[in-house]
């Protein structure tokens, strides 16, 4: 029976779920069991197939097995997109919108200016995007071609084609099929072969994140606006060598693999399989569900202010230890670190560049290849899941990646049970509402 208050009846039922949804709400702020609205949340890759260390696609592996623990095994955000009819397009997960077509290539003063400018689906507050929330709409299902080649068959984009406009290198102007470089706001810190200024920008021809010159080339435009708050990181150092960022609902390691000297040498080095194994089995902190990052959560804890000749510190938060090295150019650097993100058809795994993205580079006025940091400190690429470094004096790829197979590693676990699309409360909220509108 319904009892009167007022004008209002409440059901006896009502009150009672009013004042058990009160007291879950409050367990949930203690406890974490529940993920609440996250400012900053980190959405799939992508990745369904998992793979071995010599690019066979395999099953699942199980705990225990090799490979396990791989990207496309972890619970992620699924990619949720909305076409809104009018040149827009919504993300579901990041509340970002998008502009849906990136038209002709622009300069990059032409994409800063344009900004402004920009009036699709009526609005005027478009912005152009940060590196980070532009790597957001990164796929890892993408397969990237041939850099020589003059076709696409056979590739795949690494960005979502049934809500963006994609376009590859126009070969006949005397572009790369892989000319498709995507530019961001976020301008690089460090110094480059000739001094030249530096733009981030993601390629969702070849899937790679690196800084381009802000002079001598064009790029595509993607303009962005809402959620003024994806991006930013809110640490917190637990105390315990762990730390939590409340932006992503993500903890990590404060300390690398350096810093413990793991895996087999003990130096902290690792091949991408003893990587995966290293952070499945590792107990840290009391917690014992540690895994490899994914590209884009290892991506996340990037801080693009900082550089290795800008702040002379790793492109990361300084609440962070990172294990310092020499780099091959005899200098004082640091480390890439391994992701649980397979890349290049399964032969390769993605890594991050905490500190200088060097390549092997021909100098005309040296005549000779140099070693210059041309890629940045915050880099996404990838590098061979085996091998020996050895075995690439110069590198390899169009700019002579430096490739060093023997990666660092920083572990990752979620502070709730499972990542949620949207941005609900749970699944108490839709029930209370239910029962007071029914």
């Amino acid at each position: 029976m319904w009892r009167k208050a007022g004008a209002e009846a409440i059901s006896p039922v009502v009150t009672v779920v009013l004042a058990v949804t009160t007291c879950l709400l409050s367990l949930q702020n203690k406890t974490s069991l529940v993920e609440p609205a996250l400012l900053y949340p980190i959405v799939s890759t992508g990745q369904t197939e998992c793979f071995d260390d010599e690019g066979r696609v395999i099953p699942p592996p199980k705990p225990g097995e090799p490979f396990y623990g791989q990207d496309a095994q972890i619970p992620q955000r699924p990619p949720a997109y909305r076409d809104n009819g009018d040149g827009t397009v919504t993300d579901l997960n990041t509340g970002l919108m998008w502009t849906r077509d990136p038209g002709p290539k622009k300069t990059y003063q032409e994409a800063v200016e344009g900004a402004s400018k920009c009036r699709v689906g009526g609005y005027t507050d478009w912005r152009l995007p940060t590196i980070k929330e532009l790597y957001s709409l990164a796929l890892f299902s993408g397969i990237d071609p041939r850099p020589d080649s003059r076709s696409s068959v056979g590739a795949r984009p690494f960005i979502d084609t049934r809500y963006f406009v994609f376009r590859y290198g126009d070969v006949e102007k005397g572009e790369r099929i892989i000319d498709a470089q995507f530019v961001s706001a976020t301008l690089y810190t460090g110094r480059t072969i000739d001094g030249a200024p530096m733009v981030f920008g993601f390629n969702f021809a070849d899937g790679r994140l690196k800084a381009y010159p802000t002079s001598r080339m064009k790029f595509y435009v993607l303009y962005v606006r809402g959620n003024p708050n994806y991006g930013k990181n809110k640490f917190h150092d637990n105390g315990d060598g762990t730390i939590t960022d409340y932006a992503t609902g993500l903890m990590w390691m404060k300390y690398d693999s350096g810093h413990l000297k793991a895996g087999p040498r003990g130096d902290g080095k690792m091949t991408w399989r003893e990587a995966l194994e290293w952070a499945a089995n590792l107990t840290y902190a009391g917690y014992s569900d540690w895994r490899l990052p994914t590209a884009k959560e290892l991506q996340s804890i990037v801080n693009y202010s900082r550089s290795p000749d800008a702040t002379q510190s790793p492109a990361i938060d300084p609440v962070f230890e990172v294990t310092t090295i020499v780099n091959e150019r005899g200098e004082k650097d640091f480390p890439y670190y391994w992701t649980s993100t397979s890349f290049s058809r399964g032969r390769e795994a993605v890594y991050i560049a905490f500190g200088r993205g060097l390549g092997w580079v021909f100098d005309p006025r040296a005549g000779q290849r140099v070693l210059v940091d041309i890629h940045g400190a915050g880099c996404q690429r990838s590098d061979p899941k085996k091998g020996d470094p050895k075995q690439y004096p110069f590198g390899r790829g169009p700019q002579g990646d430096v490739v060093r197979i023997y990666n660092f590693v920083r572990c990752v676990r979620n502070i709730y049970p499972e990542p949620r699309n949207g941005r609900s409360q749970g699944f108490v909220l839709p029930i209370v509402a239910w029962l007071i509108c029914r």
